[in-house]
This record gives structure tokens, sequence and C-alpha cells, in this order.
């Protein structure tokens, strides 16, 4: 079963310096029917304009993933992390039992655009940690964020393995799905067919009881997506 959430029917906010659109629940927007899909909790869509940001504030008990789209991150946490995060980057952080961060955007000319990912963890106050790193446009399927921390992935405190999705025009792949494995896709730029249904860039599908999922590039341009394991 694929149950496609078109970007159009996202919840939206727009506060001057930040536009978002977002997946799940957050915020001011609420919808009962969209409260996440399994241990995953947020997906928004953010667009921060120059001199914008999220200024420091708390976050506890909560696996927080960045996708870099445009522009860069300026980061700064309460346990001394301080850096800048480029687009192409993902950045994980695990907020444990308490931390404060801030998030800006590190350029003064251009707006930052990029994915905030909230994944619920399955283990309780741990030390916060931070990790962020570069896994580059490999064609294919690249592991981003697993349990185990594996081959240089980032380590997620949750039964759950984040993977990107990258097909060049006229390409196809196949992936098996474990059973009792729930999947939920994010398209991030062009059109992908997914099982014959076309996603376009910002729709999501949550994806149930399958075994086998066929994605295909059937466009002339390059086409990328967030693939989540879950439990």
């Amino acid at each position: 079963m694929i149950i496609v959430r078109h970007s159009e029917q996202r919840g939206l906010a727009n506060f001057g310096w930040l536009n978002s659109k977002h997946t799940f629940s957050f915020g001011h927007y609420y919808d009962p029917q969209h409260m996440g899909f399994s241990a995953l909790r947020v997906i928004n869509d953010d667009i921060v304009a120059v001199g914008g940001g999220f200024d420091t504030h708390g976050h506890k008990d909560m696996e927080i993933i960045s996708y870099v789209l445009e522009g860069a991150i300026e980061h700064k946490d309460s346990e001394g992390n301080v850096h800048i995060l480029s687009a192409g980057e993902f950045q994980l952080m695990s907020a444990g039992s308490g931390i404060y961060h801030s998030e800006y955007n590190a350029s003064h000319t251009e707006p930052l655009k990029f994915l905030q990912i909230w994944i619920q963890p399955n283990s309780f106050g741990n030390k916060p940690s931070y990790e962020q790193k570069d896994f580059f446009k490999q064609q294919g399927l690249t592991t981003i964020a697993t349990p185990t921390g594996e081959d240089g992935t980032l380590l997620i405190k949750q039964d759950a393995k984040l993977h990107q999705l990258v097909l060049k025009p006229n390409s196809k792949l196949s992936i098996d799905i474990a059973t009792g494995r729930k999947i939920y896709l994010h398209q991030v730029n062009g059109i992908l067919s997914v099982n014959d249904i076309e996603l376009n860039a910002g729709d999501g599908a949550k994806i149930e009881n399958l075994y086998t999922l066929n994605f295909a590039n059937r466009g002339q341009e390059e086409v990328t997506a967030l693939l989540f394991d879950l439990p």
C-alpha cells in the first residue's frame, strides 16, 4: 500500500524570515490525520531568509536531522559545537537528556533551504551528541543514518535507517523491504516513479505491507529522494 501526500497538501507557515511547509503537524499547524508515521515525527521544508534563523532553544529526547539543499547553516549548541553546514551535508543532533542550540542562515546574500527532520528515539536520557557529514550524491541508494553507525553512517538512537536515493535520467532501481518494516519516502527534487506512482518535489509517500519497491527516473533531470526505513 502506497499513500501519497502531495506537496501542496502540506501545512504552511510564513513568519517573514521563515517560509516552511510541514509534512506532519508542527507548531501552529495541526492535523490529526498527519501526526507522524511510525517513529518519524517531523519533516519541515524550510526556507530561511538572509539574516534569519532559529534563536537558541532547547530539545530533549529527539533525533534531529538537518539536510541542507541550498546555502549554509551556522550551528551552535550547548555542548560546545560550532559548525557551518553546507549544501549537501547532513547533520544529526541527538538531543538526549537535553540540549540547547541555534541554527542561522550563514549567508549574507542568499536564502537557506533545508529539510528539518525529527525522529523519536527508542532510548531516553542519553548524553547529547552531534555529527555532520557530506555523503555526496552517489548514484543509487546511499545509507545516511543507522542505529549502529556502521560504515561511517550517522548514529541514530532508533531502529531506523535513512537512505538517500539518487537516480540519473532514464535509470531504475529496485529494493526489497523486510517483513514488518514501514517506509516513508520524501521526494526532494525531480519526478520519481515508485511502483508506477509518480512523485514530484515535496511529495511524500507512506508505504506499508509491500516487499519490493521499483524506482524509475523517466525524466531528463537527476532525481533525489530520502527514504526512511522505520519500525
